[in-house]
């Protein structure tokens, strides 16, 4: 049964929180100093959360947090520093967490940037997008699972229609790079971890889901500034606020509607459909795959461990 709630596409984070107690809970927004992060980390806070924002410039995460206390009265802001396209920077985060974990956001990214690669030679994009928010939280698993009924929600996006994973050339080592595919593969790993995560969590409590957040204007799209192409469709398109852009991801971590679901795909507050081409909605069947989703969770473990 495909899952729908009384939220629509019109909802904002506020909405789907309204009477949600999260007291007691702690939260990690990744990317929670900026976009919808921001917002994703004020409706967990006026909930009740204790949030972290795991940022990589800590200074506009300290602005933010401030601004998230005096909107929200919650004085149970954190700040701390995660570049997810670092191992070291992301083994150093994990190693400073103690005590249980109710709720992750994998919610940080980077969309259609110009070919960069780290330093172990990985294109930044899946990089930043699947390997570090993979290994963030694969190495919390032991705080969500003490938890108990821990949530981790992946935001991916309606790119994952542009892309598989390819697993052959999962770098771009051997094939032209092109920014949105590369993007649209980064995306597909969000929902593939999500299905894998439900298969080996599950009897920890823990559940996993991804969502299309929606159009937003944010800073992810700087590297679409002065693109005449993006810009022709951008106008004519029905962006999303950064209120309404959090909602879905406020959904999966926090409604008690969701309750025990888990390994899903979400858009608009609910469920998505299967995608049918031309359409550039619903899930694609590649993001879904459980044997895609079995080998990205092996070459990705043995990637970080080389």
């Amino acid at each position: 049964m495909r899952i729908t709630t009384p939220f629509t596409r019109e909802s904002t984070a506020a909405d789907v929180v309204a009477g949600v107690d999260l007291t007691g809970r702690r939260a990690i927004v990744t990317g929670g100093a900026s976009g919808i992060g921001v917002e994703t980390a004020r409706a967990l806070a006026a909930a009740g959360a204790e949030v972290t924002l795991a940022v990589r410039n800590t200074e506009a995460g300290h602005r933010t947090a401030a601004d998230l206390t005096a909107t929200t009265s919650n004085e149970a802001i954190d700040v701390r520093h995660l570049e997810l396209a670092d191992r070291d920077s992301v083994a150093k985060f994990v190693s400073g967490w103690q005590g249980p974990l109710h709720i992750l956001v994998n919610n940080a990214g980077v969309m259609a940037e110009p070919l960069t690669r780290t330093p172990e030679g990985w294109e930044h994009q899946f990089a930043t997008n699947h390997l570090g928010h993979f290994g963030l939280a694969v190495g919390l698993h032991d705080a969500l699972a003490r938890a108990g009924h821990a949530r981790v929600v992946s935001v991916s996006s309606s790119a994952h229609l542009r892309s598989g994973v390819v697993f052959d050339d999962l770098h771009f080592e051997h094939r032209e790079y092109e920014p949105w595919s590369a993007y649209g593969q980064s995306k597909t790993a969000n929902v593939l971890f999500a299905v894998e995560a439900t298969r080996r969590w599950a009897a920890d409590g823990i559940t996993a889901n991804a969502l299309m957040p929606g159009g937003i204007r944010t800073a992810l799209q700087r590297h679409q500034e002065g693109n005449a192409e993006f810009e022709a469709v951008a106008k004519d398109f029905a962006w999303k606020t950064p209120e309404q852009g959090a909602a879905t991801s406020v959904l999966l971590a926090a409604s008690p509607l969701l309750t025990g679901v888990s390994g899903r795909y979400f858009e608009d507050c609910a469920e998505a459909a299967p995608n049918v081409p031309p359409a550039r909605d619903g899930v694609a069947a590649h993001a879904l795959d459980p044997a895609a989703a079995t080998l990205l969770w092996e070459v990705s473990l043995d990637l970080l461990a080389r």
